[in-house]
């Protein structure tokens, strides 16, 4: 118990210390304490009041949010999926999310339907679809085989994403926007969009967490599970949901940001073990303190230009995938020999 309080403390110190950086540091750099003075009501108006409030502060909580977001998706597909490499942009979830907004950009629809901001929904059909796709792809005889689903995601979210470019070439007034939000970026949004991705992210973990005990024992195998009482045909279909609506959610607001949901369950599985009932919610404090990293560097590296967010998550991310599926590869072999 001591070791995961220690845990949980220094991921939730590393959000708050990522989060304030997010703040102070950018192509203007606003010192901490004029920070606090805007936050505690005492700001003057002027010129870093605006930036604070209108512009870091937003970003840093849609950050947090699509970092909570992605976090606990890829712990989610991690033990469903019973696999320790798969992660939503991998398999293609991302995509299949990113293709339904993009076609929903390029056609005008609207953000908000009676007060729904509806950007959500549409990616988590999207993402459902993909999901659905690739888990029908790689499952061969009952079984999932790592590197079959692996290729079949990758495979899958290539097209989803090429056609999701396509669309977006149809549209030269929308391209830039489109392509630059495929390549995942943050925006500070609206106070209606950002209560909604609250909702949205609260609803998600809530929904995890009330699964991970059932998750636990899928984890020791279906026939297992189904022995201890598990009903694992419904879990599988929970899961399913769960894992599309929090990426559907994240992919809505930052457009495609990959490898948060594989290196943010693999760090903190190194920490606290494999009971999802501590590593859910130590994921979404790792993938929400690894973004908001992320997207300070995006902002700070070529200031007072900016990257998108999505091409410094793959930097961090792609080698990491590469080391465990080489490491993967070398204990298959090894079980084989």
């Amino acid at each position: 118990m001591k070791r995961t309080a220690v845990v949980f403390a220094g991921l939730v110190a590393a959000v708050l210390v990522a989060a304030v950086l997010g703040i102070c540091l950018g192509p203007i750099r606003i010192p901490m304490h004029d920070v606090a003075a805007i936050l505690l009501g005492h700001g003057d108006g002027g010129v870093a009041q605006r930036i604070v409030l209108d512009v870091r502060l937003p970003r840093v909580f849609m950050g947090a949010c699509v970092g909570v977001l992605l976090g606990t998706a890829g712990v989610l597909l991690q033990g469903f999926l019973r696999n320790p490499l798969a992660e939503p942009y991998l398999l293609g979830v991302s995509s299949g999310a990113g293709l339904a907004v993009t076609a929903a950009i390029i056609l005008g629809m609207p953000l908000f339907v009676a007060g729904v901001y509806v950007l959500p929904p549409i990616a988590f059909a999207g993402a459902l679809a993909a999901l659905a796709l690739v888990y029908f792809l790689a499952r061969s005889g009952g079984r999932l085989e790592v590197t079959t689903l692996i290729l079949a995601g990758v495979v899958t979210g290539s097209i989803l994403s090429s056609v999701a470019t396509l669309l977006a070439c149809t549209s030269t007034a929308r391209y830039f926007e489109a392509f630059f939000w495929l390549m995942g970026h943050l925006q500070p949004a609206t106070g209606s969009a950002m209560g909604w991705i609250a909702a949205y992210t609260v609803a998600g973990i809530l929904f995890a967490l009330a699964r991970a005990r059932d998750l636990n024992a899928l984890m020791l195998g279906e026939e297992e599970a189904a022995a201890l009482g598990v009903r694992v045909e419904a879990l599988k279909r929970d899961l399913f949901i769960i894992s599309s609506l929090l990426v559907g959610a994240a992919v809505a607001v930052s457009g495609l940001i990959g490898f948060v949901g594989l290196v943010a369950p693999h760090l903190t599985r190194l920490l606290l073990g494999p009971d999802h009932r501590r590593l859910i919610p130590a994921s979404a404090f790792a993938g929400a303190a690894m973004l908001l990293l992320a997207d300070l560097a995006a902002r700070t590296v070529i200031s007072p230009a900016e990257l998108p967010v999505g091409v410094v998550t793959a930097l961090v991310g792609g080698p990491f995938f590469l080391f465990l599926l080489v490491r993967h590869a070398r204990s298959v072999r090894g079980r084989r020999a």
